[in-house]
């Protein structure tokens, strides 16, 4: 006999993550892959040890900023990303640059591999955007390997990207019941949490992207309008309601110019991010 509940929610997940595919595949996040975060991949793959023969997953990889840099290192790589329009390009870019990828379609929540099938296990500002943390925090412990590695990054609450998603908030729909903000990701108490005495020798560090490619807090508003599928998300929910419009588009330019370090013409901006390596425990103990 089925559970009526059960199945509500099933419906209900598969409807948000039929949403989360949809916001992600709109606009162009490739260029913002490749125009303003390349770096966060190979460092985190230099942090994380990759190097040939391990196995290794991407989880939310998008266009493959970490699976990409991981696979020219000699590992054999699976990027795995909701999204399949993302991963279409990402097969593109490691064709241009001569590796294999393995890109495969697959929610950060319920990841179609075996159990510790992977030596290293990474995310680049990819799995903190799946709405159930601990679910999708438990999926990262259960494929990687005993003694194997997790590497993560994620934009803190506290930094520019952090605070473009607060802005953004007040115009888009609530949370679903059970989701968590993405930017908890960024915090490491958080991600102490939801990794528990599962992993060992927890390094936490926060870092700063510098971001110089926009002209002007305008011009870094706009782009963002018609590319980050967020952005695009939080004023398709307004509407055409013009005081609304006008409102979204003060906040975000506000923003930028805010965290302009006003050095010469151009917009430059430092991006906290939060990067933590750790080592899976072995038999549910720390490492």
């Amino acid at each position: 006999m089925t559970n009526p509940n059960a199945d509500d929610a099933a419906t209900a997940d598969h409807a948000l993550k039929a949403k989360h595919r949809a916001m992600w595949a709109q606009g162009d996040y490739p260029s913002i892959a490749a125009d303003l975060i390349a770096g966060l991949g190979p460092l985190l793959v230099q942090q994380s040890g990759v190097g040939p023969g391990q196995r290794v997953l991407d989880v939310a990889a998008g266009t493959g900023n970490a699976s990409i840099p991981a696979a020219l290192t000699g590992a054999e790589v699976v990027a795995s990303d909701l999204t399949p329009e993302l991963l279409e390009v990402g097969r593109a870019l490691a064709a241009e640059r001569g590796v294999e990828v393995e890109w495969r379609e697959a929610d950060a929540e319920r990841l179609p591999f075996g159990d510790a099938e992977f030596d290293v296990v990474l995310s680049v500002v990819g799995i903190m955007f799946a709405p159930h943390h601990q679910a999708a925090a438990d999926e990262l412990l259960r494929v990687s390997r005993p003694g194997g590695t997790i590497g993560l990054i994620a934009w803190t609450p506290e930094g520019f990207l952090g605070k473009m998603l607060a802005v953004m908030k007040p115009f888009m729909p609530p949370l679903p019941p059970g989701a968590q903000p993405p930017p908890l990701w960024g915090r490491e108490e958080h991600v102490r949490e939801l990794l528990g005495d599962r992993v060992g020798g927890l390094s936490a560090e926060r870092r700063e992207l510098v971001v110089d490619a926009f002209a002007s807090p305008e011009e870094f508003r706009d782009y963002f309008r018609e590319r980050y599928g967020p952005t695009i998300a939080a004023y398709r929910a307004i509407g055409d309601d013009p005081d609304r419009i006008a409102q979204l588009d003060r906040g975000l330019a506000d923003l930028a110019r805010e965290h302009d370090r006003g050095e010469g013409d151009g917009l430059v901006m430092d991006w906290e991010f939060l990067m933590i390596t750790a080592t899976r425990g072995t038999d549910g103990t720390d490492a």
